[in-house]
């Protein structure tokens, strides 16, 4: 470890416009960087129709940006929009530069945590059109519970390859869950998780010199060494100036795994990484302590079997970011950050932030869209609601103005084409007692997805309701849309009417009854013959 002030080439910070639609680009999301295209994951909310991959191509060019709705191939899984997953990148094989990223656990919009791992390629690129592929990977043996704010590396020994899971958080154990503690948070077990990709199987390793669960840390990986700086503990709310050595060895029996406690390691949490070089990473970024924000940049160096971090001359930061208490952003690749810090007190958009691009290296301003330099560390950010009151960086937020460059491209992105779901009445008061909000609302029903389930309410003219506040199982609930019966809400149901108004009987159509001619009887009232009588009769 070597620490020094390093006359390093000077980083440059440009401001970009603020986005129209940054409304989806909120803390927590991700760039991927495939062959210099930087595609935005992780929306906030789930996906609508516009964009229903919930994956956009962002188009950067002279400080304006444009978003494209991407696609999935026909044999892709289900890809929810996460929040601080896990993210690394899965070189191919051979001379071939096509590589893919590895997606690990996160938060979906209904604030649920993943414990899934999904592999996505790009399989088409177009002028008008992007297509991945994502495949969702099986595992087995010790499964990683499901996390966010944790890394992913792939590690490479002896020819062959693993993935190396660490930190992050995690939801309290469900029966120690109650309704006032049902989100809280911890750290996961400092265990480290080896997974190979390849049959999908999990190791999971406890280390002696591992003893607190650390989360939004930065990893840096080079072989078969992981280099682990810094992070957040949430169990002692302190940012350590840890620095750990994990080295994995790969024979043909079991993996070897072992960790080295290194000395002058960094206090920080949610740093951001960007790599520009084969060796050379540049930290920027983060918080140093609840309410200060981490100023100074470091340059990480990776080679012969050591880590140096060297202290270097930080940009020109302006005004606005120094005074701001917060800010987020990601790697963009080929030594370029997206910062983000929140607008909220000047705009009068009330999501609205300001943006910067901050370039680490040396590049043409012409060569600022081929962003190729790859990155394999997982820049986290931590969670303001889990965390310190100032802390949002933790979610990565990175969003740039984005204004139609091409007047004439259709498939630009914008977010005025979206139903407004304010005016569509999913989310209206629906009654004196509804609890239905936008920003806190879960599924109640297993039908439910990204939406309320709501009824008609036959009364009058008719309005809608929502089918949780009028207390409906969800037995009732799917009667009531299967049949073709009129409902009456809590407010207008007629008690000599019941819930909802009988089914109509089917009126059978009667069968013709014959009719039964009866003999008359005469009454003689004279005296009449026998015979006479007979043949009147026959």
């Amino acid at each position: 470890y070597l620490k020094m002030t390093q006359p390093a080439d000077a980083m440059s910070l440009q401001m970009v416009s603020a986005v129209s639609n940054s409304s989806l680009l909120q803390p927590g999301s991700s760039l991927l960087n495939f062959d210099g295209h930087v595609f935005f994951f992780g929306q906030k909310g789930w996906p609508k129709r516009s964009c229903p991959t919930g994956v956009f191509f962002l188009d950067i060019k002279q400080n304006e940006l444009k978003m494209k709705p991407a696609a999935f191939s026909r044999d892709s899984c289900y890809l929810p929009p996460l929040r601080y997953p896990a993210i690394c990148t899965l070189r191919g094989n051979g001379e071939s530069d096509k590589h893919q990223y590895i997606i690990h656990g996160g938060k979906t919009p209904n604030n649920d945590l993943s414990d899934k791992i999904y592999i996505m390629s790009m399989v088409n690129k177009t002028t008008k059109k992007t297509t991945f592929q994502c495949i969702e990977k099986d595992l087995g043996g010790d499964v990683p519970e499901a996390r966010y704010g944790h890394t992913i590396n792939v590690v490479h020994s002896r020819g062959k390859s693993m993935i190396v899971i660490f930190g992050g958080r995690s939801y309290i154990p469900l029966a120690q869950r109650t309704t006032e503690k049902w989100n809280s948070v911890v750290d996961c077990l400092p265990s480290v998780f080896l997974v190979d990709f390849e049959f999908g199987c999990c190791t999971s390793y406890i280390l002696p010199e591992l003893q607190d669960g650390l989360s939004f840390h930065v990893s840096v990986a080079r072989d078969d060494t992981i280099y682990i700086l810094g992070g957040h503990s949430l169990q002692n709310n302190t940012r350590p100036p840890s620095l750990y050595k994990l080295k994995v060895d790969l024979p043909l029996g079991s993996p070897c795994v072992t960790c080295s406690i290194l000395p002058g390691g960094i206090s920080v949490s949610s740093g951001i990484v960007t790599q520009t070089g084969d060796t050379e990473f540049v930290l920027v970024g983060g918080y140093q302590s609840d309410n200060q924000k981490r100023m100074i940049c470091n340059t990480i160096v990776l080679e012969d079997n050591k880590i140096e971090i060297v202290e270097r001359v930080s940009p020109d930061w302006t005004p606005d970011i120094k005074h701001c208490r917060m800010w987020f952003g990601c790697d963009m690749g080929k030594g370029s950050i997206l910062l983000g810090i929140p607008g909220a007190n000047k705009q009068l958009i009330s999501d609205a932030n300001y943006f910067y691009i901050l370039r680490c290296s040396k590049a043409e301003e012409d060569e600022e869209e081929e962003l190729t330099a790859q990155t394999c560390s997982q820049a986290s950010t931590e969670d303001q609601g889990d965390s310190t009151p100032f802390e949002d960086s933790e979610e990565f937020s990175f969003s740039a103005e984005a204004s139609s460059f091409d007047i004439d491209d259709t498939d630009t992105y914008n977010e005025d084409d979206e139903e407004d779901e304010s005016e569509t009445g999913y989310w209206i008061i629906c009654c004196a007692s509804c609890n239905i909000d936008i920003n806190t609302w879960v599924p109640f029903y297993s039908t439910e997805l990204n939406k309320p389930a709501m009824i008609l309410c036959s009364s009058g003219s008719g309005h809608w309701v929502h089918a949780q506040c009028m207390d409906l199982s969800e037995s009732m609930l799917l009667r009531l849309s299967e049949a073709n019966v009129k409902y009456f809400c809590n407010e207008h149901v007629d008690l000599n009417k019941g819930l909802q108004t009988p089914k109509k009987a089917v009126r059978l159509k009667k069968q013709p009854m014959k009719r039964l001619h009866k003999k008359k009887t005469m009454k003689l009232t004279t005296p009449v013959k026998k015979s006479f009588l007979r043949r009147l009769f026959e």
